[in-house]
């Protein structure tokens, strides 16, 4: 029903800052709700931003609040994940993740969709 492909991972130095993309391409007409996961090599993955697409409500997790920001064009099918103020702690694979039920829930068992991922990474 929906297929994701993630964008703009890259190198940058701490304090620094990244936008990723999560380009969506939809098959049906039903709303989505975007989360933006991420992994490090022996970690569980952890859910860092969400945002629905029926009124653009959003969640942040406790560590990336005040540094990132999630947004959304629906026209174009884009979400996209600002990062700000980059820490050495931030270097993980980005996943982008579809929930078909819209739900704006941070609990990765609601997404049934997911992209390949992409790699940011914090180093000076």
């Amino acid at each position: 029903q929906v297929q994701l492909e993630e964008s703009g991972g890259d190198l940058a130095q701490p304090g620094g800052s990244l936008r990723i993309a999560c380009s969506i391409t939809k098959l049906s007409a039903q709303s989505y709700t975007i989360g933006w996961f991420r992994q490090a090599p022996g970690r569980e993955r952890e859910a860092v931003s969400c945002i629905t697409e029926r009124d653009g409500s959003t969640f942040y997790a406790d560590s990336v609040k005040g540094r990132f920001t999630i947004s959304r064009d629906n026209a174009e099918n884009i979400v996209y994940l600002q990062m700000n103020g980059l820490r050495f702690e931030d270097t993980d694979v980005y996943f982008c993740a579809a929930d078909i039920f819209d739900r704006g829930l941070p609990l990765q068992r609601l997404y049934d969709y997911w992209g390949q991922g992409t790699q940011v990474t914090v180093s000076s």
